[in-house]
Parts: C-alpha cells; sequence; structure tokens
C-alpha cells in the first residue's frame, strides 16, 4: 500500500530525528531525544488540520478567490466554501522531487505549473536540515515563467502539548490583524488587544487565538514555548514578518505559523504590503526554524 503522502525522509543529527514527505514537502515528524514536538500523523494517515503543511504561493485566505496582477484579474478555485475563500495555495496533493536526501538533510524541489488562477510557473526548493540546535528550513521561490506572480509563503507546525493552558508563551510582535469574525478576512491592523499581548511571557490559560502579529521593525524573531518540561523557539528571518497563532479547539496543541504575509495579502488592504511580486527570472527565499530543549 501507498502511503497518503508519499515516500517518508528521515533525518537525524546528534540528539534530532525529523521526518518529511514526498507529497506536499511536508513536516512530518520533529523528536528531540526521542520525544515528538509536533502533534502530528502517522505514515499511514491523511494529514489533518494543515498540520506540517507549506503554504505556497500564499497563506491564509485570498477573498473570494480573486485578485489583480496589474489590470489583470484572476479566479481561484474556492477551497474554504462555508467561508468562500481561497485558502492556503496550491500545494495539496502536490508531489516534490526529491533532489538530495542526506542524512542530516533533504532537499525537494516542486513546479507550480499555470491552472486556473494562476497565471504563471513557479520554481520552489525546499531544505530541511537538522543541526545541533535544531531544524533549519529554507524555501527558495523562482518565477521561470514569463508572467509576473504574487507570491507569499507560510508554514503550519503544530506543536503539542499535555497542559496547553500551562505554556508560558512569548510572542515578541505588537501588532495584530483584525479580521472580520464571519469569513476571518482582514479588516485593519491595530495594537495587540490585551487578551492576546504576550509581548512578556505568560501562561496561555483559557485565551483562544487565531490570529495574525505582525511588526515590520523586528527582524531575526523568536516566539518561545515553555511546557511539559521543555522550552520551544520557532524563529524567523526578516522575510517571515508575520506569524499566525493557533489554538485548536481540542486544546491538545498549539500551531505557530511563520508568514510573510497575512491574509489576502495578493489584494490591496491592510497586508498588501507584504505582498512579494515576482517578475519573470526573479527569486526570494525565506528561512526559519524551530529550536528545543529542556526546562529546568
Amino acid at each position: 500500500m501507498v502511503n497518503p503522502t508519499g515516500a517518508q525522509y528521515e533525518i537525524r543529527h546528534g540528539r534530532w530525528r525529523a521526518v518529511t514527505t514526498q507529497v506536499g514537502a511536508g513536516l512530518r515528524s520533529l523528536q528531540l531525544d526521542g520525544v515528538e514536538l509536533l502533534a502530528t500523523y502517522a505514515a499511514d494517515e491523511t494529514p489533518k488540520r494543515w498540520a506540517g503543511a507549506h503554504l505556497i504561493p500564499w497563506p491564509n485566505r485570498i477573498r473570494d478567490g480573486r485578485y489583480f496582477v496589474g489590470e489583470e484579474a484572476y479566479q481561484l478555485p474556492i477551497n474554504e466554501v462555508e467561508r468562500r475563500n481561497a485558502n492556503h495555495g496550491l500545494n495539496v496533493g502536490l508531489a516534490w522531487e526529491c533532489l538530495a536526501h542526506l542524512s542530516t538533510s533533504v532537499r525537494q524541489r516542486a513546479t507550480f505549473w499555470p491552472r486556473r488562477g494562476w497565471p504563471g510557473t513557479l520554481a520552489v526548493e525546499l531544505l530541511h536540515h537538522l543541526t545541533d540546535d535544531g531544524l533549519i528550513v529554507e524555501v527558495f521561490a523562482t518565477n521561470i515563467g514569463q508572467v509576473p506572480l504574487p507570491f507569499g509563503y507560510g508554514t503550519h507546525p503544530y506543536f503539542r502539548f499535555d497542559d496547553l493552558a500551562n505554556v508560558e508563551l512569548t510572542i515578541p510582535f505588537d501588532a495584530e490583524l483584525r479580521v472580520d469574525p464571519e469569513r476571518l478576512l482582514p479588516l485593519r491592523l491595530g495594537p495587540v488587544t490585551p487578551e492576546h499581548d504576550f509581548t512578556g511571557t505568560r501562561k496561555i490559560a483559557d485565551s483562544n487565538l487565531d490570529t495574525a502579529f505582525t511588526d515590520p521593525l523586528v527582524r531575526d524573531w523568536r516566539v518561545s514555548l515553555a511546557g511539559d518540561g521543555r522550552r520551544i523557539e520557532i524563529w524567523g528571518d526578516a522575510t517571515c514578518q508575520w506569524v499566525q497563532v493557533f489554538t485548536p479547539p481540542t486544546r491538545d496543541s498549539i500551531a505557530i505559523e511563520p508568514m510573510t504575509c497575512g491574509a489576502d495579502a495578493f489584494n490591496e488592504g491592510p497586508t498588501y504590503r507584504d505582498r512579494i511580486l515576482l517578475g519573470p527570472g526573479e527569486s526570494t527565499s525565506v528561512r526559519w526554524g524551530i529550536r528545543a530543549g529542556s526546562v529546568g
């Protein structure tokens, strides 16, 4: 039988072990000293809740699936039917080519060919690399077609905790994106509300988060989680100026999602400033990672 996510690529370094998948190049597992850090799925299971997914060529939602590049309008398929949005990109079910699978790293490549609502050709390489400090992920995107392409990237790791309420969370961003509660689309950027203010470390308690944070002045940021005897840091470079934080109703995990842009960034509005527009032959790159250790 074939796994729903295709081939599994295991890498190891010292105390670390990770597994990525052929389908979607997803991060299926990340272990430190044999302990699984992610809320994950088995090799023979289908991913749920976008666990470990790479969101390419846009993260989050596009209103009505419609956007413009210059004067040209494009209509994407609606995959979030109840909210009438195009959600989380075109990477679902896409098989990635493995370019190199070494003991500590795996490099994969996929091409996003023209299709309904997507006019160009985008080549993307993903590198997952383990070091003494943990996991480093590098993303390289190049417009190899003939028309300009908008681009955004996000990723969706869930970190599992037995007692989420007592997990201490630190988020270094001081602005959050207000959204329409019905469709989760942007309204405006504003200061972090008291409920969502984790600029000073505090316990998650009964906070419910499905919130995008940003601060264009923050560079090389770190979001910290401490609980269940371990500390986890998710970090990103200057290209990742956004982080979406989500506490699912199950309260068994928390998603910390580095993103290059917020929801609906392909359209004019409060997130449009961080849309990346790649002309033919132009490239961009993103770098983020995960560190972890014990809490005394």
